[in-house]
């Protein structure tokens, strides 16, 4: 998607402060952040929100997921951490390709 702030950052057109990369998908630093800890993983597919996900994303979700507690732990979280993701408009979601939230040490 050519206008996607998050396709832009992964095709490196805009820069993030970059804590993880692979094949399917991209962590940074949030440019924002709402806690000590707050970082973004995202797919390098482009998916618009939880709302588009069907069973040929289950794979990738659930790396997804396991990544977000492997970055989470080394980044000082074992205590706890919170995972968020805002799905449509309705959910709170602005940026509209799917992203996790993983924040934490408020």
């Amino acid at each position: 998607m050519s206008n996607c702030i998050f396709c832009k950052i992964i095709a490196k057109e805009i820069p993030c402060n970059l804590i993880y990369e692979d094949q399917d998908v991209l962590a940074f630093h949030d440019i924002n952040p709402h806690a000590e800890v707050h970082f973004l993983i995202i797919p390098k597919l482009h998916i618009e929100s939880m709302l588009q996900l069907n069973e040929q994303h289950q794979e990738l979700m659930g790396k997804i997921m396991v990544l977000a507690n492997k970055l989470a732990l080394e980044h000082g979280l074992a205590k706890g951490y919170k995972t968020q993701i805002n799905t449509g408009k309705n959910g709170g979601q602005e940026v509209f390709h799917l992203h996790v939230h993983v924040l934490g040490n408020k």
